[in-house]
């Protein structure tokens, strides 16, 4: 019961758009067309699910204070002492996303052209999609909060922050592929009509934030 709260808040509650605005430059770049927008948020679900249980393993077994600690042989147990890594966080977390990214991307490249074309420069800029940075460290913030205790809890936390952002940037392509035939002010079309839009479905998603588990 407890995952499922996770789960279903990461998407709703919590959304990494609606809630946080994360992400935004992807966003409102590549949500043109529901096919690209569906390619990327795939792509960052992935990304999403992988890097976030693995900093949690390297959060908990490196970079904590006293995760690491060596002992004076001339003092035994009463020389322990602390290593704090934590502000190596930053620069571990990033360099993991990375890594999964060029993964990703590599793929994408491999099996399915089309899409890698369209995504473009906005693919390899996963590495720096502050959507994902956020979900390692809310992920961190979480768990010392004591609401992820488990790597199974943070593998479920970064599935859903994924599904929220892909869930969100599909929506917002559907209504932007509707606003095509739509009369929208010259000065508002484009990214204009998106920040608009994009505010009024975070207002919605705040009827979500009542919801009692």
């Amino acid at each position: 019961m407890e995952s499922l709260n996770i789960f279903i808040r990461s998407i709703f509650i919590d959304n990494m758009v609606f809630a946080f605005f994360f992400g935004m430059c992807s966003y409102i770049a590549v949500s043109k067309s529901v096919k690209t927008a569906m390619g990327l948020g795939i792509a960052v679900t992935f990304v999403m699910v992988m890097t976030v249980p693995i900093n949690y393993l390297l959060n908990e077994y490196v970079l904590s204070p006293g995760a690491l600690g060596w002992i004076d042989p001339a003092y035994g147990s009463g020389g322990a002492s602390e290593i704090d890594l934590s502000f190596l966080s930053f620069i571990v977390f990033i360099a993991v996303i990375a890594s999964f990214v060029q993964l990703v991307e590599m793929v994408v490249e491999k099996f399915a052209p089309a899409l890698y074309n369209q995504l473009g420069i906005f693919l390899p800029l996963i590495a720096v999609n502050c959507a994902i940075l956020g979900g390692s460290l809310f992920m961190q913030q979480k768990v010392d909060g004591g609401e992820l205790t488990s790597l199974w809890q943070t593998i479920v936390y970064g599935l859903g922050s994924g599904l929220g952002w892909w869930l969100a940037i599909v929506m917002m392509a559907a209504i932007r592929e509707k606003t095509t035939y739509s009369h929208i002010p010259a000065a508002l079309k484009g990214p204009g009509i998106a920040f608009i839009i994009t505010g009024l479905m975070g207002i919605g998603f705040m009827i979500f934030s009542g919801i009692q588990f």
